[in-house]
């Protein structure tokens, strides 16, 4: 069975077409209600609606485990990747923060 970074890469070398006036990103997207990691592909052409695309959904909820998955899949692309929903957490072993701020309308942990 392929590993999770192994199949988001592959999803995202189908996907990143170099097309010009395109901006590209990589969003991964905590899911505390179901308790998953969610990964999405975004282009956004000039001029024109972004668009999204899921990558795929990491089953296995471990900060630590995340933060191997992320160090592998910037081995593999140099497309920016933003993070929703990790505002205050930091990564285990790195110690830096996650998320520095919060995007807009997003839900708040201290809104429980």
């Amino acid at each position: 069975m392929k590993s999770d970074a192994a199949i988001i890469t592959e999803r995202i070398e189908k996907l990143f077409k170099r097309a010009p006036k395109t901006i590209y990103k990589i969003e991964c997207v905590n899911d505390r209600f179901d308790r998953t990691y969610n990964f999405f592909f975004e282009e956004h052409p000039k001029g024109k609606r972004p668009h999204s695309t899921p990558l795929h959904t990491v089953e296995r909820y471990e900060i630590a485990y995340l933060e191997q998955l992320i160090k592998q899949i910037r081995q593999k692309t140099q497309l920016t990747i933003y993070f929703a929903g990790f505002t205050g957490q930091h990564w285990p072993y790195a110690q830096t923060m996650i998320q520095k701020k919060p995007i807009p309308n997003e839900y708040k942990l201290d809104e429980d």
